[in-house]
């Protein structure tokens, strides 16, 4: 009952915090005219969009690190080499998300990093938390809990963790598209790698890295105040890349990477529908579907911005709930 009503305060606080800072930030984002560009190929609904402020990701980075810092300090939760990895990596590409967005709003147009600046950025930081993980002494196993087994990987659990940490950062990055979508999905995410940190027991600090998880949804949702339909602010890649990142950084922590792949299903599809969208162009000529990532196919079908958000939220939840149940409870 004690981790429980820890976790409740953790997630208010961050809730608090995010809804007061965004009541504070947002009016000086639109003084200093940092306002996103949208993209002439989403279709006139997005046009009206154009000038909405960005770099919204601060509003939950922000009081994710103060209510931490807090907590640690009135030692409510136990510093750890493990919290400390989660907040580095998080820290990481958010500043990595900052520079994409800085340079797209300085040069007035969407092209902020290149693609290949970017994609260098995060392996570095990726290696690094590869680094320091093995320097821990971390096994390079899979562990898929549901069977019991652990597959060792040896030297090629390095590319394994790369592939996580890029992958789903820019996973989290394609599906930023409509109002409140990805913010949504993450709030079901890190909730649910908190009840999973909760009770993985044989991590070292594993409740310190569930509170965190419930201060991290917990600020989400008071951006969300902000970011569902219509939206006052975008989370930018500065809070895309780092909720990716974030996310898998915990789910390799917690040794349920294979599980990521469930909860962050949405995420997924929406870039597996770029990926199978760019093949069938290269080989055959044609699309499959009307525009990727998949949410803006939607969109050209006739649906709303926010049927596609509710449709979306419900299929993250109900992956959530597949992932605990066959995953820790089965």
């Amino acid at each position: 009952m004690l981790m429980m009503a820890k976790s409740v305060f953790a997630m208010m606080i961050g809730f608090m915090l995010s809804t007061g800072l965004g009541l504070f930030l947002i009016p000086v984002l639109k003084r200093m005219r940092i306002g996103q560009r949208i993209s002439i190929y989403v279709g006139e609904s997005h046009k009206k969009k154009e000038g909405t402020p960005t770099m919204g990701g601060l509003i939950f980075i922000i009081p994710t690190l103060i209510t931490t810092l807090l907590l640690v300090l009135f030692d409510k939760i136990e510093i750890s080499d493990n919290l400390v990895i989660i907040i580095l990596v998080m820290m990481g590409y958010a500043i990595l998300g900052f520079l994409d967005d800085y340079l797209s709003l300085k040069r007035a147009d969407n092209e902020g990093l290149t693609t290949m600046q970017k994609l260098f950025g995060q392996v570095i930081i990726a290696l690094v938390f590869f680094y320091i993980l093995m320097r821990g002494g971390a096994e390079p196993i899979v562990w898929i809990h549901t069977l019991g087994i652990k597959v060792n990987l040896g030297w090629f659990y390095g590319i394994f963790i790369l592939l996580v940490l890029v992958g789903m950062s820019n996973a989290v990055n394609i599906t930023d598209g409509l109002d409140g979508l990805t913010g949504g999905l993450s709030v079901i995410s890190f909730l649910t790698f908190g009840l999973i940190c909760w009770g993985a027991d044989w991590i070292m600090s594993h409740d310190a890295m569930a509170i965190f998880c419930f201060i991290l949804a917990g600020s989400i949702l008071g951006f969300l105040v902000y970011n569902t339909h219509p939206a006052k602010v975008f989370m930018g890649d500065t809070g895309a890349l780092c909720l990716g990142a974030t996310l898998a950084a915990v789910a390799i922590l917690a040794r349920y990477e294979v599980t990521l792949f469930i909860v962050g299903g949405v995420f997924m599809i929406e870039t597996l529908s770029d990926i199978i969208q760019y093949i069938s162009i290269r080989l055959r000529g044609r699309k499959v579907f009307l525009m990727t990532p998949l949410h803006h196919h939607f969109e050209k079908l006739g649906w709303s911005e926010q049927d596609i958000v509710k449709l979306f939220w419900i299929i993250g939840l109900i992956l959530a709930m597949c992932s605990l149940t066959f995953g820790i409870w089965i």
